[in-house]
């Protein structure tokens, strides 16, 4: 069992809300570095914090599942930050599957009615699968939607998970919506969220790459992990801003403003979650890993 399977989902939520309790400040985090090459891209990732540094290289592969291999694939450096020698290597793909979700079930405790039941996930991929645990984590769901795009891999994707298969509309009556996906348009209609949903997407860093419409942005509260990175990579957010629908100070507040109550959720949604993924995600869970104490999620 690696250093990342001992530590669990439990413990990588946990230990996301610690650090941002004791201050960690996810602006301060260096802009991703990233390098176009022909089979895709090449990220680079450092952050420092609590006592340790650390760097994730990251590729990103778009032709990868045709070849079933994952589309992202990358390594993890962790380092003592005074004397910046290595103290670990991990395998990055893992720690990205992991921190990830667990960012988003963060969110989700803070910002989802307490009752939520009801999940719809779209994408079949690691990262929908790990939002089912995730969500599944900090919520009480009792029913699981999965919208893919091969009706395939849908089916045995759903099989798995204790879930139904679905379609796009369907978001009219979930509770918690999850958007991981390769899409690079929006993949249903914004205005049949309910206004108690939550909606997550998480797809992509990019600023010209979408998973939720226009109707869904502006009608919702909208939280980020990070001012600054939102307003550098999210096309959800992005989009939007340039054409003038909403503007930049649309977006409510980040998740250190939730976890440490600067900022509550208003009372009615929906509410909206961008993530892009940040490099202090996979320092804090990496470094979680390394000390090897999990600990119980938030509720």
């Amino acid at each position: 069992m690696t250093p990342l399977d001992r530590l669990g989902l439990a413990g990588a939520i946990a230990a996301l809300g610690d650090a941002l309790r004791a201050g960690l400040d996810p602006e301060a985090d260096p802009p991703r570095s990233v390098v176009d090459v022909p089979a895709g891209q090449l990220l680079l990732m450092p952050a420092s914090f609590d006592g340790y540094a650390g760097v994730k290289v990251a590729t990103v592969a778009p032709g990868n599942p045709a070849r079933d291999l994952p589309r992202i694939q990358a390594t993890y450096l962790l380092l003592d930050a005074e004397t910046l020698g290595v103290v670990a290597t991990l395998d990055g793909t893992a720690l990205t599957a992991l921190r990830t979700p667990a960012t988003s079930a963060v969110a989700v405790a803070h910002l989802a009615a307490p009752d939520a039941a009801h999940l719809l996930v779209f994408g079949t991929g690691p990262q929908a699968a790990g939002h089912i645990a995730a969500v599944r984590a900090v919520r009480p769901i009792s029913r699981v939607t999965v919208v893919g795009r091969d009706p395939g891999r849908a089916a045995a994707f759903a099989a798995e998970w204790g879930a139904v298969v679905g379609v796009p509309d369907d978001v009219a009556d979930a509770d918690v919506i999850c958007c991981c996906t390769t899409a690079s348009t929006p993949l249903f209609p914004g205005r049949l969220v309910r206004p108690t949903a939550t909606v997550v997407a998480v797809g992509s860093h990019e600023p010209a790459v979408r998973e939720t419409d226009d109707d869904l942005v502006a009608r919702s509260e909208v939280w980020v992990e990070a001012r600054s990175a939102a307003l550098r990579e999210a096309g959800d957010l992005l989009d939007p801003i340039g054409r003038g629908v909403i503007g930049p100070g649309h977006v409510r507040g980040t998740l250190a403003d939730l976890v440490t109550g600067r900022i509550a959720p208003r009372a009615e949604g929906p509410w909206f979650f961008k993530g892009v993924g940040m490099a202090w995600q996979d320092l804090v869970v990496a470094a979680a890993a390394h000390r090897g104490s999990p600990r119980a999620p938030m509720g």
